[in-house]
């Protein structure tokens, strides 16, 4: 009897303990309107890119890669584009066809709060992981700041991506003018 009092003692504190963690990092999140970071960026383990990010929540990015290409990605909220100013043809893609558009919801990042949790292979993080309309999407935040730290998603050629967040501000004056996509598919 002792055995079944232990078990679910020690089971009940780390459902509890757990849940307190994923109110602290929905609370932090409902506090935050914008995101300033640099990240790196790993496909597959082979390819490795770096840049930096502004994300004005809902669901708009604007990113700049520090590579030969002068890379850019926007989001309007709608559209994702890829340009560069090396190369003549730019990409399109509607936001709700990529993982982006979840990363991107700040309202549904917290819905999904309650299913974050504690991951070995990622000790220092509390790992958001959840599949949505066949996307496979892991979200990762500080166990110490709360801050998002990254997260690991497939692109659509089933590419494993993991992005990882550094020196990152939030709640920054933002010009909304970077967002808009026309100024890079012209």
């Amino acid at each position: 009897m002792k055995k079944y009092l232990v078990f679910f003692s020690i089971f009940f504190f780390n459902i509890n303990a757990q849940s307190s963690s994923n109110q602290k990092i929905i609370n932090y999140l409902e506090n935050i309107n914008t995101l300033q970071f640099k990240f790196i960026q790993r496909i597959d383990n082979n390819n490795i890119e770096k840049g930096e990010c502004i994300i004005l929540y809902p669901k708009k990015i604007f990113c700049e890669y520090y590579d030969i290409y002068n890379k850019i990605l926007v989001s309007n909220g709608k559209s994702l584009v890829i340009n560069s100013d090396k190369i003549t043809n730019y990409y399109r893609y509607p936001l709700d066809q990529t993982p982006l558009n979840f990363i991107l919801d700040k309202k549904f990042l917290i819905s999904k709060m309650t299913n974050a949790e504690d991951d070995k292979d990622y000790p220092f993080y509390y790992v958001l992981n959840f599949e949505y309309e066949n996307n496979s999407i892991k979200i990762f935040f500080d166990k110490e700041s709360l801050d998002l730290m990254g997260w690991e998603t497939k692109d659509i050629y089933q590419n494993l991506i993991q992005t990882f967040l550094s020196d990152i501000n939030i709640n920054i004056d933002v010009d909304e003018k970077i967002f808009s996509i026309q100024k890079y598919t012209n």
